[in-house]
């Protein structure tokens, strides 16, 4: 058992993985850390359960003199290593996009806050920090602040496409959380 390396390998690059995707996004704008742990235990845990066994049985028609264990042992720890390199470079591959999304949120919030300060009626100003935002396309995002009463909400629709971004009252005043949908921090 000295050259039994795929387990360690396995709980040391779940840990890895599920860093490197909390921190390099595979797709969207971001995974939590449980999520990005969970995904990351669940492409390793299919590495070791079903590829590993499969490529060792390959290894072992090219190496006879390997034993059934160690071959699994051998191709799982490489895949393992393989499925963390793919982690990494689809998190960089995917970074442009992850930072372009957070330049539209700190635009998107910037120009609600200039919006708000400088032309919004007063009421609204105390409860800036209140706001909430949602994405509903890529560039466009539906930002409410609620006022002194909370039925009376000042709506904004935020196009970020366009340098600044552009900002419309929205004369629905229904709260974000009557339309569902992904949040953006605002």
């Amino acid at each position: 058992m000295r050259g039994a390396w795929m387990w360690p390998a396995f709980a040391v690059l779940t840990v890895l993985d599920g860093l490197l995707i909390h921190w390099r996004p595979l797709a969207g704008d971001g995974t939590a850390l449980v999520p990005a742990l969970l995904l990351a235990f669940f492409f390793n845990l299919v590495v070791v359960a079903v590829l590993a066994p499969m490529a060792g049985a390959l290894l072992r028609r090219r190496r006879r003199d390997l034993p059934r264990l160690v071959s699994h042992d051998y191709a799982g720890t490489v895949l393992l290593g393989v499925v963390s390199g793919l982690v990494l470079l689809a998190g960089l591959l995917h970074g442009p996009a992850v930072e372009e999304g957070r330049r539209d949120v700190r635009a998107q919030t910037l120009a609600v806050h200039r919006y708000v300060l400088g032309q919004a009626p007063p009421e609204y100003r105390p409860h800036l920090a209140a706001a909430d935002t949602l994405r509903l396309e890529e560039d466009l995002f539906r930002t409410c602040v609620p006022g002194d009463d909370p039925k009376r909400r000042l709506c904004l629709f935020v196009n970020t496409d366009q340098e600044p971004a552009g900002v419309q009252v929205d004369g629905n005043r229904e709260p974000n959380s009557s339309f569902g949908g992904r949040r953006s921090g605002a």
